[in-house]
């Protein structure tokens, strides 16, 4: 299995993905449209068109796992647009949260102190706030 550190970043692909893509498939979506390496160790989540599957990419440093997911009922509450890359970038708890089914745009985040790691990434920022994205970091 695969652990997320305080440094793994998680990386969502705003908007539509097909989810007959694979391995290869989605390596290629994180490296050209993502602009991220897809062997960094950090998660790149993926959704389709209905919001009812999800898939998730990474490198546990011996080779790529992906894992997908389906919703018996209900759909995913997923960004049509990130930054100019088009990512959205998630902090750990906000990956539970929105995993769990809570909408993180009707959440109000508390401006507790937080540091960030030493990649300089901000965890503590959210998906959406106030029905614009935030997005932050970059991908290594």
């Amino acid at each position: 299995m695969f652990g997320l550190g305080p440094a793994t970043r998680i990386y969502l692909a705003a908007g539509v993905t097909d989810m007959r893509k694979g391995f290869e498939g989605l390596y290629g979506l994180v490296r050209d449209r993502l602009s991220c390496e897809p062997l960094s160790g950090h998660l790149f989540l993926f959704c389709n068109a209905q919001r009812n599957r999800l898939k998730v990419l990474v490198w546990d440093g011996s080779g790529l796992w992906v894992c997908a997911k389906r919703l018996e009922k209900g759909r995913f509450t997923w960004p049509e647009s990130g930054d100019a890359r088009g990512k959205v970038v998630l902090s750990h708890e906000e990956l539970s949260l929105f995993l769990g089914g809570v909408d993180l745009a009707k959440t109000k985040h508390k401006g507790w102190y937080r540091k960030a790691p030493a990649e300089g990434h901000a965890a503590h920022n959210l998906l959406v706030r106030r029905d614009s994205v935030k997005s932050v970091g970059h991908c290594e």
